[in-house]
């Protein structure tokens, strides 16, 4: 059944983001397209400047990435080079207290929803809690202090975990994300898009390599672990073509109306890194009837964050497509260009921008004060993984 909109007046539309990205003009050619004008466009970097923004009672606010800004990224991470690893805690506080400083409007991102998906740890807390498979983690919540590699050493031997993912809790684009693999014999390497420099700066580079000498990996990890740490198991995934995939799900008023596959030859999947799309048809059908799974796995992932339209649900398939884990919920996820909905979702022909446009009125009715939020997904928890004992201890 295709979105419909509550009321005939045309919403006003206006987005928090920075004005010379692509995002904005596909949202823009979204609303346009829907015969709702152009939506008026507030900079992050005044939001930053002028510490906030004032949104007329009937503005439809959406917030979009603050990314790919130079100028914003100094702002909010308070380094003088994008490539810089560094500076993802600062980035997380300044970008919180820039969304508190935004009033009025109707809005369509939950602040306190995306405190918790830009907290690795706590996104993953959440998840567990409300019976999403994740992965298993001794940093869930965030009760484990991971101060160092040592911390992180010993948290992968009390858990158990030879195959470890360790995350920026507030990163993103696979910034700082280390695949850890160690063996009987103590060899041990890390495959990551992080480049150290002589003078021991960490660079973000389009380019994947490997470390395989401990100190080198230990290095990194001690550099990056004050910003906050996230680990987790690496669980082995299904595979497309000889290439390891996974899939990126967007769910918009709660319902998943997109979908890509992203395959590697390495462990980060990421576009940018290498990884290219996937046949999702073909996907479709090694998955066979847990194709359904998959699509509802999302969602109840995306219930989660109920004060928000849209995010983007990075899925796991485990081996033979029969299982599957969220790794990550996104808040920006949407950035898919050309990419219709899924047969059957209520988004055939639209593209993701479009869908959030249709599905918005009658989501921000349901969020009025007085009204009743997006129904919490019904199916009952189902945890394909089991976790270590020594993980979720106060669970």
């Amino acid at each position: 059944m295709r979105y419909t909109e509550v009321g005939s007046a045309s919403p006003r539309w206006v987005v928090v983001a920075n004005g010379d990205n692509r995002r904005v003009s596909l949202f823009a050619a979204a609303t346009e397209a829907a015969g709702h004008g152009t939506p008026r466009v507030v900079e992050w970097r005044d939001v930053l400047r002028e510490g906030g923004h004032d949104f007329a009672d009937d503005e439809f606010v959406r917030l979009d990435s603050p990314g790919e800004n130079p100028e914003v990224d100094a702002l909010l991470r308070g380094v003088d080079d994008p490539t810089r690893v560094e500076g993802s805690a600062r980035w997380y506080g300044r970008f919180l207290e820039c969304v508190a400083s935004l009033r009025g409007g109707r809005r369509l991102d939950d602040p306190v929803d995306l405190a918790v998906m830009f907290d690795k740890r706590l996104c993953h807390d959440r998840l567990f809690r409300a019976g999403v498979p994740v992965p298993p983690s001794p940093t869930s919540g965030g009760v484990a202090p991971v101060r160092d590699w040592a911390d992180v050493r010993g948290l992968m031997e009390e858990a158990g975990l030879r195959r470890v993912f360790v995350k920026l809790a507030h990163g993103s684009s696979a910034s700082g994300v280390l695949a850890i693999e160690t063996t009987a014999s103590g060899r041990i390497r890390a495959t990551t898009s992080v480049e150290r420099t002589e003078d021991g700066r960490l660079h973000n580079s389009l380019r994947v390599r490997r470390y395989t000498e401990e100190r080198e990996i230990a290095a990194i990890v001690d550099t990056i672990a004050p910003d906050g740490l996230h680990i987790e198991r690496w669980l082995p995934k299904a595979s497309l073509g000889g290439r390891s995939a996974d899939l990126r799900i967007v769910v918009v008023g709660g319902r998943a109306t997109h979908a890509v596959v992203r395959t590697s030859r390495s462990p980060l999947t990421n576009l940018h890194l290498g990884g290219t799309r996937g046949d999702l048809a073909a996907v479709r059908v090694l998955a066979g009837d847990r194709w359904a799974s998959a699509l509802e796995t999302s969602e109840r992932a995306a219930a989660c964050f109920p004060g928000t339209l849209c995010v983007g649900v990075d899925l796991l398939p485990a081996v033979g497509w029969r299982r599957f884990a969220v790794g990550e919920v996104n808040a920006f996820g949407d950035l898919l260009p050309r990419l219709t909905g899924l047969p059957g979702s209520g988004a055939e022909g639209l593209d993701t921008y479009a869908a959030q446009v249709a599905a918005a009125v009658p989501f921000a009715a349901g969020h009025l004060p007085g009204a009743p939020g997006l129904p919490a997904a019904s199916a009952p928890p189902v945890r394909p993984y089991e976790l270590p004992r020594t993980t979720h201890a106060a669970v």
